[in-house]
């Protein structure tokens, strides 16, 4: 998971002056260089540091800009010189000249490099964002009287998506979510998160209950092994959870395959992890035991919730090495919103562990209160 860089109150304001200072830097070194020569008697010298200026141009000024600085900073260069012509060498001055001409060109150089790199950046996180929202797109805030709510955040720094995977869907058999994880990191466990999750969608409309639904998950990850001989996707698996919440029933239904169970928030204030009933392994897994997945049902009425996540918030350490005290921390705030929850969560996450390891998928979905009826509260 991200965690972001420390700001003070104004947050984005402080990084923002601190970004005009440095893009600024080239203009106020040929100042300050002109200043001190100026204001300094005798020999010494300070129009040397004027080259500086360019090269320092170069780190966020375009090409022609950073050109421009060079070509002031030998304006100064000039000037400078006529105060001191009885006393100053033609070759001192012609190579502070081409000192400032050749650090100028090669600031060029690199402030061409760095917008070839930038542009380069900017079309992968472009493709980046592009995959999210058709791997990992966001959740409805509603789906047939459930209320969902997200938190999702990939472990590397600049990645938009990783091996942690989610979807919820309204289906004839009410809606259906999945939250999982794919064992191991990079492309190959982002590649078979986006085989479960298109398995998962075309699937979950069809599939007349949730051992159905993960045996056509298990067929998917067999297929993609076979597709792509000689790699490890054969060897590499997923844990998840399968959730069902039946538009006309006050249950839940729940398939856990080797995931961390999910913690159900009572309208009571109660907060408990789900265990399941039966042990099972994980997706591409269990047809090496042919194991049978369990399906727990759970009563689930108005203002029930479930939070499904994955073991980067449960695994998460502090920097003694202590788990994260998911279900203690949940049961503080389960009074809230689930939105409320989610940001707590998020806050408590980055201030518990030093680093996140890992990626983190959080989903909570739950059946709203009825609404209070207008002159319902008495007479």
């Amino acid at each position: 998971m991200r965690t972001p860089s420390r700001r003070g109150p104004d947050g984005h304001r402080r990084a923002g002056s601190v970004g005009e200072l440095t893009r600024w830097s080239p203009f106020l070194l040929i100042a300050l260089a002109a200043v001190v020569d100026v204001a300094t008697p005798g020999q010494q010298r300070f129009d040397r540091v004027l080259s500086a200026a360019p090269a320092l141009a170069a780190a966020t000024w375009n090409v022609p800009a950073t050109a421009a600085f060079g070509v002031l900073a030998a304006a100064f260069e000039v000037l400078l010189s006529f105060r001191r012509v009885s006393e100053l060498h033609p070759a001192s001055f012609l190579t502070a000249m081409l000192v400032i001409t050749a650090v100028t060109v090669a600031a060029c150089f690199v402030s061409h490099v760095r917008q070839s790199r930038e542009r380069e950046l900017a079309e992968i996180h472009a493709v980046a964002d592009t995959a999210q929202q058709v791997l990992l797109r966001p959740l409805p805030p509603r789906l047939s009287g459930v209320d969902l709510d997200l938190l999702y955040a990939a472990a590397a720094a600049q990645a938009r998506i990783g091996g942690d995977f989610y979807e919820a869907l309204r289906t004839g058999f009410g809606v259906r979510v999945i939250v999982g994880d794919v064992q191991g990191k990079g492309l190959a466990a982002v590649e078979a998160a986006s085989v479960l999750l298109g398995s998962f969608r075309e699937a979950a409309y069809e599939a007349p209950d949730l051992g159905s639904l993960v045996r056509r998950l298990e067929t998917s990850m067999i297929r993609y092994a076979e597709q792509v001989p000689g790699s490890d996707a054969s060897e590499r698996f997923a844990t998840a959870v399968l959730l069902e919440l039946p538009a006309e029933e006050p249950v839940a239904r729940l398939l856990n395959c080797g995931h961390p169970p999910p913690l159900l928030l009572g309208a009571d204030g109660e907060v408990r992890p789900l265990e399941p009933s039966a042990p099972a392994l994980p997706l591409n897994l269990s047809p090496l035991l042919d194991d049978d997945h369990p399906v727990d049902t759970v009563p689930f009425g108005p203002g029930d919730r479930l939070l499904l996540y994955t073991d980067g918030v449960s695994e998460t350490r502090d920097p003694a090495g202590e788990f994260y005290p998911l279900v203690e921390r949940v049961a503080g705030w389960s009074a809230g919103t689930s939105r409320r929850v989610l940001d707590l969560l998020r806050a408590d996450l980055l201030s518990w562990g030093s680093h996140a390891s890992d990626d983190v998928a959080v989903v909570i979905a739950g059946r709203p209160r009825p609404e209070p009826t207008p002159g319902a509260a008495g007479v």
